[in-house]
């Protein structure tokens, strides 16, 4: 069950040569791939994004692109890798309030990329098949799609939302969450560190966080839907059974 279920680097072997895998080194306690440093640094750029705190571009990065990942393959792989402040950025919402964005630094970016490459197919198959957002290979087209084909059965909609839910998001259960889904000591420690990082303000504040997770970051998706979906079947007392009926 540990292999099948937890397994940090066996989960990559479909995409990972294993002649691309590092040996374990007594000076480095976590075992991660260089060539998933490297997929992970590739699909950041593809996403593109602004700087972080340090006002570095994706183009900046390039410019030392071997020796930048190399620094955070190294430390991720000795545990020395701590995340910097997340930048705050504020946009407008429709209803005429703000919405906080977390911005992280593009370093930042390729390394929750890397632990998303590992967790996300120990999570994934836990999603309920109706979850759309933040899933590889769906989208909110898709979403509409279904619900297109369902109004012609179903002549209502459920509409809800969890208030202030990235705003409030509890740590502890959340790492008990992810500790549910996989023992890997590395993976445990970044998204630790990454709910913990501080957010730097337009002007410079950095502002500790002890609960909360600011929206932007990559790891959020690993946490959000199913995070949430527990906290409301727990909140209203229902069972997973009781969800068939909204189908």
């Amino acid at each position: 069950m540990g292999m099948e279920r937890r397994g940090c680097i066996d989960r990559l072997y479909w995409m990972v040569n294993q002649k691309w895998e590092e040996p374990l080194n007594k000076a480095r306690p976590f075992s991660i791939a260089k060539r998933v440093v490297w997929e992970a640094y590739k699909r950041v750029k593809a996403n593109q994004g602004a700087a972080g705190v340090d006002g570095e571009s994706i183009a900046e990065f390039e410019r030392d692109l071997s020796n930048n990942l190399y620094k955070l393959w190294n430390r991720m792989s000795s545990g020395s890798y701590f995340p910097p402040p997340v930048r705050t950025v504020e946009i407008p919402k429709s209803d005429g309030g703000k919405r906080a964005l977390g911005i992280p630094t593009v370093t930042d970016r390729v390394a929750q990329m890397v632990v998303k490459m590992y967790l996300e197919p120990l999570v994934e198959p836990h999603f309920h098949q109706d979850s759309y957002g933040y899933r590889p290979g769906r989208s909110a087209i898709q979403a509409v799609g279904v619900a297109r084909q369902r109004c012609w059965r179903i002549d209502w909609v459920l509409d809800l939302d969890i208030k202030g839910f990235f705003d409030n998001l509890d740590h502890a259960l959340l790492m008990r969450a992810v500790r549910k889904h996989t023992d890997c000591r590395w993976i445990i420690l970044y998204i630790a560190r990454w709910l913990t990082a501080p957010a730097q303000l337009p002007d410079g504040t950095l502002v500790a966080r002890e609960q909360g997770t600011p929206q932007g970051g990559l790891c959020k998706a690993l946490h959000n839907p199913p995070y949430a979906k527990k906290k409301i079947m727990q909140s209203k007392s229902l069972k997973p059974a009781d969800l068939q009926r909204f189908q």
